[in-house]
């Protein structure tokens, strides 16, 4: 069997492979180098370049961005924003998502985008009385023509870019993709607008991701310290000075019960003496609370608002969290009371309930109790990922929905500025600046090294190293001049419109059944040799096959953000072509109509 035919049989079976869909991706494509190294064609060097290739990199680093954008709460704040903005219209809705969505997959990629704002639009959805499913596939789809309004927003246009580069047709500028990118984003929504209503089911599903945006309030009320909360000033003098929290909070004084402490500056302390100028909180009547003041020496602040106590225990900095003491806990039979600190230094028990009603300071913790702490993000985050409690929302999940725009919201805004300045002016290479802007939300302490290793979606990045050099393969060895001397014959006198015609189809078909970066990586190298054998310029060719693959509009399994919304949305199998078959034509008439026209042949 000569190379040419291997190479075509390895392709065969990578796409084999992909439908059957019972092996890992990662698996596939590892195979599929390792099999280029087996068979001799190529180098165990070249077998596994793809790993270190810069636009390797330049898409691990782009995964830090958008993790920084979402952990610092810059898309909770732009996703509020969206939902003040919106209204009851839905024609406004539909605008404001599908263009927001378009723009943000354009900054930080397709899957962060609507992972971001999948939550915000089921809770638009729901507040505004209408079915998710009408939202969520047109936010699918918004993305997906989005990613073509800038190079940053799909792994796609980082290896066009990178092929033009190596034909000698100089590349694709960073802002220069929203030349084809504005009319395909302005079609489509067109498309949601009029005939979206008619061509998506109505439909709700049993299993809706939560709505955490007034997290904290549900809890202060469950908990019941959103009233009756007081704040007792420990003046000069004061006989509480120099107790411990734990003779305060175990002090049994009618209703009153002691929530927890802040210093003389308004903060919240995880201190265990108490010194003058400090602030104490507690739960229960109005009376007794100025009782305990007058026996104590306290002084009551009348004009305690329960909100600026709220705002003082879950902000940008510190939040709260619930958790449910589990059978077989060490904590089981240890006694806990509120204000108290968690052996760790950085948690406060702000309150316990068991089946809902307030636990008796010093009672014995039983399975099923709750407590609700307070601490930094950071610590709530990793003092409770232990087995001694069940956390009943996830912190980090939490804080992404509810607290926008949190700390380090600027530090990542400028290192996002800061890349797209390089992109955009071409200072550096674009594995230099996405690295930069990833260094400097690590170096910030926006995202820990861990947080940044799990950010990466590594399933692209082992899929876009290990399938590249089976571009290289089909060069090397003449199987992309084969296919394309095939597809320039078949096209005959047609001209290079028909070529287009061509590749966009083969492209389009087959990003609906795996992913659409293994097609360009398939298509890619095809379809630069088809146009110098045709004797046309490169740029329109790609730029075609870069927007065929972004048309991944008709199954669930096109892309892995189709496959996101599919239980949220109660969609089935054949819902997606009905929308999505328009948004194609579109994007086709587009792609061999408008980009010859923009680059020319």
């Amino acid at each position: 069997m000569s190379d040419i035919w291997i190479v075509f049989a390895i392709i065969a079976a990578i796409i084999v492979l992909f439908i059957w869909d019972r092996v890992p991706v990662i698996a596939v494509c590892l195979g599929a180098a390792l099999s280029l190294w087996a068979t001799g064609i190529l180098t165990l060097n070249q077998s596994l370049a793809g790993f270190g290739d810069p636009a390797v990199i330049f898409i691990a680093a782009l995964f830090v961005v958008s993790a920084g954008l979402e952990v610092a709460g810059v898309t909770a704040w732009a996703g509020q924003v969206l939902i003040r903005q919106a209204g009851n219209s839905r024609t406004r809705l539909i605008l404001l998502m599908m263009g927001f969505v378009g723009v943000l997959s354009a900054l930080i990629s397709v899957n962060g985008a609507v992972a971001a704002l999948l939550p915000v639009v089921v809770v638009m959805a729901i507040r505004l009385r209408r079915s998710p499913s009408q939202l969520l596939m047109p936010l699918v789809f918004g993305a997906h023509a989005g990613s073509l309004l800038m190079l940053t927003g799909s792994p796609v246009n980082v290896l066009v870019v990178e092929a033009s580069a190596d034909a000698g047709s100089g590349g694709f500028g960073y802002f220069e993709f929203a030349l084809i990118g504005v009319p395909i984003v302005l079609g489509c929504i067109a498309i949601v607008v009029l005939f979206g209503e008619r061509l998506l089911p109505s439909r709700t599903s049993r299993t809706l991701p939560p709505d955490l945006s007034q997290h904290a309030t549900t809890l202060f009320e469950q908990y019941r310290l959103s009233k009756d909360v007081h704040q007792l000033q420990v003046p000069a003098g004061s006989p509480v000075i120099g107790k411990t929290r734990e003779t305060i909070g175990l002090a049994k004084r009618g209703d009153l019960t002691f929530v927890t402490f802040r210093d003389a500056k308004g903060f919240v302390t995880r201190g265990d003496t108490i010194r003058e100028g400090d602030l104490l909180i507690v739960r229960g009547p109005a009376d007794q609370a100025a009782d305990v003041a007058q026996e104590f020496s306290l002084a009551l602040c009348e004009d305690t608002q329960e909100e600026e106590i709220a705002d003082q225990l879950f902000n940008r900095n510190d939040g709260i969290a619930e958790v449910l003491i589990p059978p077989r806990s060490a904590l089981i039979g240890q006694r806990f009371f509120p204000g108290m600190v968690t052996e760790s230094g950085d948690l406060i028990v702000l309150a316990l309930q068991r089946q809902g009603v307030d636990l008796t300071p010093g009672d014995a913790l039983a399975a099923g109790d709750t407590m609700l702490l307070q601490g930094t993000w950071k610590a709530l985050e990793t003092r409770l990922d232990q087995s001694e409690v069940l956390v009943v929302n996830s912190p980090d999940l939490v804080r992404r929905q509810a607290v926008p725009m949190g700390q380090g919201a600027r530090v990542v805004i400028a290192a996002l500025a800061i890349m797209v300045f390089l992109l955009a002016t071409g200072l550096v290479p674009p594995a230099v600046a996405g690295l930069l802007a990833a260094s400097i939300i690590l170096i910030a302490g926006v995202l820990s090294v861990e947080q940044v290793y799990r950010s990466i979606n590594w399933t692209t990045v082992i899929l876009v190293g290990a399938m590249m050099p089976l571009s290289t393969a089909m060069e090397q060895t003449g199987a992309a001049l084969l296919l394309a001397e095939s597809l320039v014959a078949l096209v005959g006198d047609a001209g290079p419109y028909a070529l287009l015609t061509g590749l966009f189809v083969f492209s389009a078909v087959l990003g609906q059944v795996i992913s659409n970066t293994a097609t360009a990586l398939i298509i890619i190298p095809i379809s630069v040799v088809a146009a110098q054998q045709m004797g046309v310029s490169t740029q329109p060719v790609l730029m075609c096959v870069c927007v065929a693959c972004a048309g991944a509009f008709l199954t669930p399994v096109a892309t892995a953000t189709n496959l996101m919304v599919m239980e949220p949305g109660a969609y089935k199998f054949g819902d997606y072509w009905k929308l999505g078959l328009p948004m194609l034509i579109w994007c086709f008439v587009l792609g061999v109509v408008l980009v010859p026209m923009i680059w020319p042949f």
